[in-house]
């Protein structure tokens, strides 16, 4: 006779309340998540023996990706049955039939109690037979709600913010991910992608959070504009403002303070660069196109990534990106100037082998002078401190398959280390 899920349940859960040593892990994890060798210190045993009692343990543990161990949802819920047990009062063995009848009452106390409480058992054990895009797509949605993305911090930042009337919408989740940025230190990245549908209206639109600090927003407006909470002035500058103030609001950081003190002083609807302090920003026109850049700035190196950016398209933002808040000054001495760094560049060139429509390709040349060479800090060492860094286009010999034309290269201006280098599609000059 095969035995059911909740058998199997009981029969895991029961084995291990059964050793003093395991009762003893699963009280210690249930605190925090521990090491091996934290495990071994603090229960006083031999390596192997702690093994064996890991291993029997089995699905009621999980392992961190730093090595530690924690309860499984299916732990947790055998521990809250280990505490429901050790709660019910001992009796003291009596005779006569009222204590027997007395006993047997307790018994069945303890009985119901564990089966209550081994109730989150089962659900993971049937968690566990869904497939394997069912578990996925749980395990984003618990992330998302533990790093906080979910609708309602969404639909905050679009109605309170951007001014876009979310009552008149209806809003769809069309995706979600969340990430750890090894390249930054670590840092959790948050990215859903949400549908506004409306009888006069249809929106897409992304918002990212890193550390649940908002991040990025851009809007696609694929039937009309969206509709606004305000009657929107037809002026940028005002629209820029406005947005500026409800950010401010909405995050509370300070060095918004300084942004919109630093906005005051744009007095006209053109292309302009103010600076106050280490802070400047850069308004620029183009068509029915403004952008509006605020960065730090020291020692007359303009740290972009450290700023924050907004673009309208006929008065819509349509992108709004902060990066102020996480990336950080990591250094300003430059010992490779501009020329030295276009020569770094051309050399690195020749040397390279690429792969260009599945034929590798080797022995570039490039042509005098550079397309452009541009002063942009980059992060270092998987952080996110911001050093010089020289970003040099060059423009090939020949045109190569797919039109490439161009090859972009990435150049610290402290080191004189190529970090990067990407061959492009660029415009053809005859």
């Amino acid at each position: 006779m095969t035995s059911s899920p909740e058998d199997e349940i009981y029969s895991i859960m029961f084995s291990s309340f059964k050793h003093p040593i395991r009762r003893k892990i699963l009280r210690m994890l249930d605190s925090k998540p521990m090491s091996f060798m934290e495990l071994v210190e603090a229960l006083g045993i031999s390596t192997p023996n702690l093994t064996y009692h890991l291993e029997s343990l089995g699905d009621l543990l999980a392992k961190l990706d730093n090595g530690q161990y924690k309860l499984s949802a299916f732990g947790k819920a055998s521990v809250n049955t280990l505490k429901s047990v050790e709660g019910v009062p001992n009796v003291e063995p009596k005779h006569g039939w009222f204590f027997l009848k007395r006993r047997s009452i307790f018994s069945v106390m303890l009985i119901t109690i564990i089966v209550l409480a081994s109730f989150s058992g089962i659900q993971y054990y049937q968690n566990s037979q869904l497939s394997e895009s069912q578990k996925i797509l749980y395990a984003e949605n618990q992330q998302l709600m533990s790093w906080g993305m979910g609708t309602n911090k969404a639909a905050n930042f679009l109605h309170n913010v951007t001014h876009i009337d979310t009552k008149c919408y209806t809003v769809t989740m069309l995706s979600n991910t969340l990430q750890w940025r090894t390249d930054f230190g670590g840092v959790s990245e948050e990215e859903a992608t949400f549908s506004l549908t409306s009888k006069t209206s249809n929106l897409n639109t992304l918002l990212r959070f890193r550390n649940g600090h908002f991040s990025r927003y851009e809007l696609v407006m694929i039937e009309s504009y969206p509709i606004s909470t305000i009657n929107e002035p037809n002026n940028f500058l005002i629209n820029a403002h406005s947005i500026l103030s409800n950010y401010k609001t909405y995050s509370g950081d300070a060095y918004l303070t300084d942004m919109l003190n630093l906005l005051g002083k744009v007095e006209s609807t053109k292309s302009i660069t103010v600076i106050d302090d280490n802070m400047k920003l850069c308004v620029t026109i183009s068509g029915a196109t403004a952008e509006l850049l605020w960065m730090y700035t020291e020692s007359d190196i303009d740290y972009q990534t450290k700023g924050l950016q907004m673009t309208f398209q006929n008065n819509v933002l349509i992108t709004m990106t902060d990066g102020y808040f996480l990336f950080q000054k990591g250094g300003s001495n430059i010992s490779v100037s501009q020329e030295k760094a276009v020569t770094i560049a051309e050399n690195y060139v020749k040397t390279l082998t690429q792969n260009i429509e599945g034929k590798q390709v080797s022995g570039f040349k490039t042509q005098r002078p550079p397309v452009s060479v541009q002063m942009v800090p980059h992060a270092r060492d998987n952080s996110v401190n911001l050093y010089p860094y020289w970003y040099v286009e060059l423009r090939l010999d020949m045109i190569y398959a797919g039109g490439i034309n161009i090859v972009a290269v990435g150049i610290y201006a402290d080191t004189g280390q190529v970090v990067d280098a990407q061959l492009q599609r660029g415009s053809i000059e005859f």
